[in-house]
């Protein structure tokens, strides 16, 4: 069984992992994201994950999705999209595969925000903060999740970057692709583990605490 949640105690004592495989950073419609989409399009599974540069004001405007990243278990690939000029009809094929798995975590925003690129229709996805509390897991962030189910933490240094540089640093592409890459990794060990459904008590202990210090005022 899993953990229900991990403190970041617990996190800081366990080894630090990343991305183990190659990793591919396309700008252009070229050779290279050719053999990128043949790759990809012959796969099962992949870990998926978007980036945007951040911003750290109201008044800042968004500045839309800038990476995707798709990631085999050893082959990561990290588009850039703003700079390939628009979203390519073969990209936005792979992600509306219904024969291609596509695993990442809090995925709603990720999809929209391709969406605004290009009008896919989804299919095959998995959000893995949706289906945790099957697997007895209540914490919902991928470092948390990474932690609980593969006993590994993961660097989130580069998270607040600008995702939109000149040319992205190798921390930054090592993140990007560590990010896409463990969510398969999780998936990949929950389809071999047994269900553990959290309770309704268990998934919102908040609810519990308040009642009990309802029962203790009155």
């Amino acid at each position: 069984m899993f953990k229900i949640a991990i403190s970041a105690e617990e996190i800081g004592s366990l080894p630090l992992a990343s991305f183990p495989g190659e990793i591919h950073v396309i700008e252009s419609l070229g050779e290279e994201f050719g053999k990128a989409v043949s790759y990809l399009k012959k796969q099962k599974l992949i870990g998926f994950d978007t980036e945007s540069r951040p911003t750290f004001s109201p008044d800042q405007p968004s500045y839309g999705t800038s990476l995707l990243q798709l990631s085999s278990g050893d082959q990561a690939f990290l588009f850039r999209i703003k700079k390939m000029g628009k979203f390519p009809r073969r990209l936005a094929a792979i992600l509306a595969n219904p024969s291609i798995t596509k695993v990442g975590a809090a995925i709603q925003d990720d999809v929209r925000g391709l969406q605004k690129y290009a009008g896919f229709q989804p299919q095959s996805f998995v959000d893995l903060q949706k289906i945790g509390w099957e697997y007895g897991i209540r914490d919902k962030g991928v470092k948390k999740m990474a932690a609980i189910i593969l006993g590994i933490k993961i660097s989130k240094a580069q998270q607040l970057s600008n995702w939109e540089a000149e040319s992205l640093s190798v921390s930054q592409q090592k993140y990007a692709a560590t990010d896409a890459w463990v969510c398969r990794e999780m998936y990949l060990r929950l389809l071999g583990s047994e269900k553990h459904p959290l309770s309704f008590e268990e998934l919102h202990p908040e609810l519990q605490q308040q009642q009990q210090e309802q029962s203790n005022n009155g």
